[in-house]
């Protein structure tokens, strides 16, 4: 009896079917969504279209590095949900791309041998197909007040239920990382048309041009507690008006936890370019035209108080030009766009038929050359003045986690226990970042052969303990502030490097109470994990 892990295989009828259904798709692509002629074309067609030209080029390539890394069944299953979307969206190229790609997929499956072992059984040194059934760990997990127990003997009918429910978890898990990988497909290709569309709009004018976005967070980092509430955060930098610069001044009163900072504008001289352009003036050394210009709506009276840039100004105004740029873009074909409420973001949600997506993006303000930006998000203060900005490791976070998936493209078992982990927290007082920061630490130090799907439990042990010894210590360091151990592919400006890293668990230090709270919610976590991987979900 093959292992409950198993791949179907692919049958020539199948393979000859998909082939045929594709075809197909791509003649009512071709139908539906015949290619413009013509000299004609509006200023909004035509900036479509060159918008979509960029577009796809540079995210078809990124799509088909990252789908080539991912599992057979996985990519395969993912592909035909991201052809189904650009068929919605009339994206003929991603289409003539996909059926290639599936092509191949199926033409190098019919030359494989079957496997009758599990997809992780050589993932340590080229041992044999059985090889993972044969050294799985025997963990039973029980937690008995906070304490892992560890069995060493099983008999047979636990070992063949212990399959069962490692298939249960793979299939929810593997379906719940599809989901989540077409909902960054989706949101990349809508920002991507955002972006290039405002920055045109403007390019010329004296507000911020907003830059290239960035997924941040969960979604985008590979894992999301529960797929219904997943939110595709976007970092979106901003760059200066041409005649000012962004001077950040850090926060040194210490009355909101962390690292917190204000955007000082100032204005810059641009005499040297009235050479070339004679209405470029200086506000500097041209009194009048800062007179002129602080009568009308601009950058400084618009977007900030006094000489820092507001944040509830900056989230409004990008919530103009979401609702202006809108309708001139491809999405807004085939999908409806709601804005939700949000003082220091511009959040919204898409919908199409049963599918839907919430975005939120956040603004930002690069340190340097780094990959350390401080941002619009909250911070632990009830109240967060508009002119603070506090530091987000958001990027670095982000890469840090691309990182570590390019040391073992096929293993994706650590944002599984991410997953798990971070689904048990429903009503328990530990944020999602605080098991984060764990798993992150577990990375720096457990190589990514450890992570395969039989040390899965072991893991899951690991995150307990290391949260169980943090509680009793009063102690969980950041991870990216002062880590001296933080890979250097990712910039860190000097001070962060150096810093003392902040105490995520400082409030438990101070207050008992919170903190016998604390260690109560740990043992019902614990417990939480044991039912889950009992069921199978």
């Amino acid at each position: 009896m093959a292992p409950a892990g198993n791949a179907a295989p692919v049958e020539p009828g199948q393979v000859a079917m998909a082939a045929k259904l594709i075809l197909l798709v791509l003649l009512q692509t071709l139908i539906q969504y015949p290619q413009m002629v013509g000299d004609g074309l509006d200023e909004v067609t035509r900036l479509r279209m060159e918008l979509r030209e960029k577009l796809l080029d540079r995210e078809m390539t990124r799509l088909l590095q990252e789908l080539e890394q991912s599992s057979l069944e996985h990519s395969v299953r993912a592909w035909g949900a991201l052809l189904w979307a650009a068929l919605q969206q009339g994206d003929f190229w991603a289409l003539v791309i996909g059926l290639l790609w599936l092509w191949f997929v199926f033409r190098r499956r019919s030359h494989e041998p079957d496997n009758n072992g599990w997809d992780e059984g050589a993932g340590d040194g080229g041992g044999g197909g059985n090889e993972g059934e044969e050294n799985r760990d025997a963990i039973v997990w029980e937690v008995n007040n906070g304490d892992a127990i560890e069995g060493e003997d099983h008999n047979v009918a636990n070992e063949v239920e212990e399959d069962v429910i490692t298939h249960n978890l793979r299939q929810r898990l593997e379906e719940h990382l599809d989901h989540l990988m077409v909902g960054r497909v989706i949101t990349t290709l809508l920002m991507e048309n955002f972006t290039m569309f405002i920055g045109h709009l403007l390019s010329d004018s004296s507000y911020p041009v907003p830059q290239r976005a960035i997924g941040v967070g969960s979604a985008f980092e590979g894992w999301s507690p529960r797929e219904e509430d997943a939110v595709y955060r976007i970092l979106v930098p901003l760059n200066p008006p041409r005649g000012h610069t962004f001077h950040l001044e850090m926060d040194t009163s210490g009355h909101i936890p962390g690292r917190n900072f204000f955007i000082r504008v100032e204005p810059v001289c641009t005499c040297p370019r009235e050479q070339q352009d004679d209405n470029v003036l200086c506000s500097l050394h041209h009194p009048e035209e800062e007179q002129r210009r602080n009568e009308e709506p601009n950058f400084l009276n618009t977007l900030c108080t006094g000489s820092y840039l507001d944040v509830e100004k900056t989230a409004r105004w990008f919530y103009q030009l979401v609702r202006a740029a809108w309708p001139a873009l491809p999405q807004s074909h085939s999908w409806q766009i709601v804005l939700l409420p949000s003082r220091r973001s511009c959040k919204f949600k898409l919908t199409r038929g049963r599918q839907s997506l919430t975005v939120e993006l956040l603004f930002g303000v690069q340190e340097g050359n780094s990959d350390i930006y401080v941002s619009s998000q909250p911070t632990e203060s009830l109240f967060t003045p508009s002119t603070v900005w506090p530091e987000t490791y958001a990027v670095a976070e982000m890469k840090f986690f691309k990182l570590i998936a390019r040391q073992d493209p096929l293993n994706n078992w650590h944002l599984k226990c991410l997953h798990v982990l971070t689904r048990a927290l429903l009503g328990i007082g530990f944020s999602t970042y605080t098991l984060k920061t764990i798993v992150m630490h577990l990375l720096n130090t457990v190589p990514m052969s450890g992570w395969r799907m039989r040390h899965f439990r072991r893991r899951l042990e690991d995150t307990m303990e290391y949260l169980r010894g943090s509680l009793e210590e009063k102690r969980l360091d950041h991870f990216v502030v002062g880590n001296r151990t933080f890979p250097q592919e990712i910039l860190l400006p000097p001070d962060v490097k150096t810093a003392e890293p902040p105490n995520l668990f400082h409030r438990l230090a101070q207050d008992p109470v919170a903190h016998t709270q604390a260690m109560d919610e740990c043992r019902e976590l614990g417990h939480r994990l044991s039912r889950m991987l009992h069921d199978g979900h």
